[in-house]
């Protein structure tokens, strides 16, 4: 077979120049103007609209070539071959020396991490972390189940909220809140999954939006029962043997708390996707009628999908309110269910290796990019968009299994 010669055609050049225009503009009100209050002058900074036309322009171009050449390549694919399409890291992940390096690797700087790094650095961890429990408890939902939940954060605030309100009035610590909170939430996801049993795409994701805001708007406006827009402060943090821990010590032990509850989630998780129910998950996922009329309970199974997934949320939100000692209705808006909905979907539908890169990506980035100001949020933005362009089924794409004829070479296990 001929190789392809990539070319760039009137056409890439043009939906180049067009993309190069949209940047532009879109940049124009936050890079182009820079107003000065105190001496009442505006300046316009023409130069960096025109280095971020000349990037978007490049990046398009960039795109149409790797598009071309990824059509060549998996022209040239043999049919049979289906393990080739697994990514490079997928496959260095499936050698089993590789695989025990890495996780040493990964052990290592985690246990060593509070040790090595500031308090800030720390406690910025332990958000990802927050966010690694809840991306792979979204996962179960969107990534697995295939059901769109744009509300995912009631989850997380009932969490919060359930052991705010249980320490205000009832005087129950961190330990004894962590389960009944993560009950609550999945009771809370079963009384989502019951109205919509028998919606799919668009109308479940607009049902599960209005439920996410009917919560954050009866936290708002219940002043007699959640405080209201005030919030709840004081929130304890969780205790260790009866010792009082400084504040230094109370965020390195909750670093270690939510690596613990980080490992214990993938691990469930992990077991859970191999198992019956998670089978029947990937089955409902591909198609809910066939999944169906193979006898597969589809209540039971949406249900379920429902409630585990907000387990999860229920125990990070606690975690949340012990890390923040504080809570308020502002913490839990439509932006909290998008970034974790994009954290499983720049992470790879399914995958939760993927799940956790993506989530330490989304969230550290902002981060680490304060010291580019202006800049960090584009930066942030081109990289999501870049992910779209390059990686659009995600960091690390879940690969399914696959039956090998005997003789066929596989990976060394």
């Amino acid at each position: 077979m001929a190789r392809r010669t990539m070319r760039l055609n009137g056409r890439d050049i043009g939906s180049a120049l067009l993309t190069a225009l949209w940047f532009a503009f879109l940049a124009l009100p936050f890079l182009a103007v820079k107003i000065n209050p105190v001496e009442q002058t505006v300046t316009w900074r023409w130069h960096a609209i025109i280095y971020v036309a000349l990037a978007a322009f490049l990046l398009s171009l960039g795109g149409s070539l790797y598009r071309q050449y990824r059509k060549a390549h998996l022209a040239r694919k043999s049919q049979n071959d289906l393990s080739s399409e697994q990514s490079l890291f997928g496959r260095l992940w499936a050698t089993r020396k590789i695989r025990l390096s890495l996780l040493a690797a990964l052990t290592a700087a985690a246990i060593t991490f509070p040790l090595l790094f500031s308090t800030y650095q720390t406690n910025i961890m332990i958000t990802a972390l927050i966010y690694v429990m809840l991306g792979l408890g979204l996962n179960i939902v969107v990534g697995v189940a295939g059901l769109l939940d744009l509300g995912y954060v009631a989850f997380y605030a009932v969490g919060a909220y359930s052991y705010a309100l249980l320490n205000l009035h009832f005087g129950i610590g961190f330990w004894s809140a962590l389960p009944i909170s993560a009950l609550l939430a999945a009771f809370f996801g079963v009384i989502l999954g019951f109205p919509v049993l028998r919606l799919r795409g668009d109308y479940l994701a607009i049902v599960t939006l209005g439920f996410g805001e009917i919560i954050r708007l009866i936290l708002e406006n219940w002043n007699a029962f959640s405080k209201g827009p005030s919030g709840i402060a004081n929130i304890p943090r969780p205790g260790f043997f009866g010792l009082d821990l400084t504040l230094e010590g109370a965020i390195i032990y909750l670093y270690y708390l939510m690596l613990g509850l980080v490992l214990f989630t993938v691990f469930v998780v992990n077991r859970l996707q191999n198992s019956r129910i998670g089978r029947a998950w990937f089955a409902l996922r591909e198609d809910e009628i066939a999944c169906q009329a193979m006898g597969i309970d589809k209540t039971r199974t949406k249900l379920t999908a429902f409630a585990l997934g907000a387990t999860w949320a229920g125990m990070a939100g606690v975690i949340f309110a012990a890390k923040t000692t504080f809570v308020n209705p502002a913490s839990f808006t439509f932006l909290e269910s998008a970034i974790i909905l994009c954290i499983v979907v720049l992470g790879g539908m399914g995958s939760i290796i993927g799940v956790v890169l993506a989530a330490l990506l989304l969230i550290l980035l902002p981060e680490y990019l304060r010291p580019l100001a202006d800049y960090r949020m584009l930066a942030f933005g081109a990289v999501l968009v870049a992910m779209m362009v390059f990686r659009p089924q995600g960091l690390v794409s879940r690969v399914r299994r696959t039956y090998v004829p005997a003789g066929k070479n596989i990976p060394d296990e």
